[in-house]
């Protein structure tokens, strides 16, 4: 057994060569190569593999590799054998040499775009379960890749976690050209430019990088290359994983890379000057630098009205203290400052706390571990049963506690509209932080009353002021105040009067337009 297993290295080290870095490079020899190829791959059956004959005596033979689902077939008959057979069969009667045939095959012979010449076998992998079709000529040691990617995708739908009433509803699929070309075409300008990587050592995952040339920072850009070309790991299944791994801060419960499968929040976040950060197999792309207000924010106030945009951007920021404090306050107010609330309406909650053998806390911290096993129960289940089941279980758990006495009315009330003010956050993610924070403000407020609800906001603000987000802080542009970056910060000025963009982010062409930005609309006399 020993023996057999050297004569095979022995065998396999003829067949190939080996560099000094370890790669291997393709030989002459055309069945030694697929042979190759088969072994590396362990004869899988959706590798295809072809071989042609070229000339009527069979003294000249080509190879043709793909991998069947990943390539499109049409493409591969249509435009690639056919073309190759049509061209090179068509020979004068002295046959071609090897390199001038190679040679006529590139220029001639293969009438489709994106083609690629390598000369090593991880080229010829990677290429071939990249979707790409891969032809190799015998007595040749170089080979040809071309793009003839044709796999089935799930299309442009309506993104299912952004949705909006009034605006664009195409969001982004799994197929990482597809979202490319989403972004380009809304944004037609010759400094889009875009950059690809792969990470991974196993998956190969490709990675694009897009930003605007001019108008995104440098610094930016150089960091966010910087961090990706620091990944090392054997697979990126998901944008999560990039997500991860390129954050400035690991312990905090805000995120500090912003995610959409919006094409136009995508395209608006490059004219601000960011970065966005595209992986192929999942439709969430991420954005860098991403700031507080980003999640605040939703794609739809850039298409209503500069009046109704503030009044919801108001009702978010005051849903953020309700998501936050409600439980808080309730407990702090009941149980240590109870001359604080009017006097019927102390005796009204004493009398519906009169059969509650529980503290306040507890009795707030069983309904809201309720409501969130009920939330993702409905997350998880069917999408026909689930949203059935989680409104009708949360109003029979509801009615059913109150009635045996285990938690209050006013204690439902609470937590009823606490939950309702968490949907109110355009970005999931920021959601999650807030039901997170919410339970510790909840001891600290059964612990120490409203001085501890103090501390605790006191503490998050300073965590808030303390996070950047690759190098821009993450408070701006309330922390460092920028007086001309709150046109987009809290309001939403009118179109006319955003004329600049982020100070921090974008440093070098901050002016949207040549236009004088001080000039509103005129109306007509």
């Amino acid at each position: 057994m020993k023996f057999t297993r050297l004569l095979n290295r022995s065998s396999r080290s003829k067949s190939t060569i080996e560099s000094p870095t370890g790669k291997e490079y393709l030989q002459s020899n055309l069945k030694q190569n697929i042979q190759r190829v088969k072994e590396a791959l362990g004869n899988s059956s959706d590798i295809i593999f072809r071989e042609v004959s070229l000339s009527p005596s069979g003294a000249q033979v080509m190879g043709l590799l793909y991998t069947d689902g990943l390539a499109d077939q049409k493409i591969i008959n249509d435009f690639v054998a056919e073309s190759v057979m049509m061209d090179l069969t068509d020979q004068p009667q002295n046959p071609l040499s090897p390199s001038d045939m190679f040679q006529r095959l590139k220029d001639f012979a293969l009438t489709i775009g994106g083609i690629k010449e390598f000369t090593d076998f991880d080229t010829l992998y990677n290429s071939i379960l990249s979707g790409e079709a891969v032809i190799l000529l015998d007595e040749y040691d170089k080979g040809v890749a071309v793009s003839v990617q044709g796999w089935k995708d799930r299309g442009v739908n309506e993104p299912s976690t952004e949705s909006v009433v009034r605006g664009p509803h195409e969001g982004f699929s799994e197929t990482l050209r597809t979202n490319t070309a989403l972004v380009r075409r809304k944004i037609k300008d010759p400094n889009l430019w875009l950059e690809s990587r792969q990470i991974g050592r196993v998956t190969k995952t490709e990675v694009a990088i897009m930003f605007i040339k001019g108008v995104a920072s440098d610094e930016v850009i150089e960091e966010v290359r910087v961090r990706l070309d620091r990944i090392d790991i054997d697979g990126i299944l998901e944008s999560g994983y990039i997500e991860e791994l390129i954050q400035d801060e690991t312990y905090t419960p805000f995120p500090t890379i912003k995610n959409s499968e919006r094409p136009d929040v995508i395209a608006a976040e490059l004219l601000e000057g960011k970065v966005a950060i595209l992986v192929d197999g999942t439709p969430f792309v991420l954005v860098v630098p991403a700031l507080f207000v980003s999640f605040i924010h939703a794609a739809e106030d850039y298409y209503q009205r500069a009046d109704i945009s503030t009044l919801v951007r108001i009702l978010r920021y005051i849903g953020i203290f309700i998501t936050l404090l409600f439980p808080s306050l309730y407990i702090a107010i009941t149980t240590f400052h109870q001359e604080m609330l009017p006097t019927p309406l102390v005796l009204g909650l004493a009398a519906q706390r009169e059969g509650v053998p529980i503290p306040a806390f507890i009795e707030a911290l069983m309904m809201e571990v309720a409501f969130e096993v009920l939330r993702e129960a409905g997350l998880r289940m069917p999408r026909v049963i689930g949203p059935a089941v989680s409104v009708v279980g949360t109003l029979v758990i509801g009615q059913a506690a109150v009635e045996a006495g285990i938690v209050s009315a006013a204690m439902v009330i609470v937590v009823a509209v606490t939950a309702i003010s968490s949907f109110i956050f355009p970005s999931y993610n920021m959601s999650n932080t807030f039901r997170m924070l919410r339970l510790p403000m909840m001891g600290l407020a059964a612990s120490f009353g409203l001085f501890g609800i103090f501390v605790g906001v006191i503490a998050i603000l300073l965590h808030l002021c303390s996070l950047r987000s690759f190098g821009v802080p993450y408070m701006s542009p309330f922390a460092p105040m920028i007086a001309l970056d709150q046109k987009d910060a809290i309001f939403r000025f009118p179109r006319w009067a955003m004329f600049s963009r982020p100070r921090l982010i974008s440093q070098k062409n901050v002016t949207r337009g040549q236009k004088s930005p001080s000039q509103k609309p005129e109306p007509r006399k």
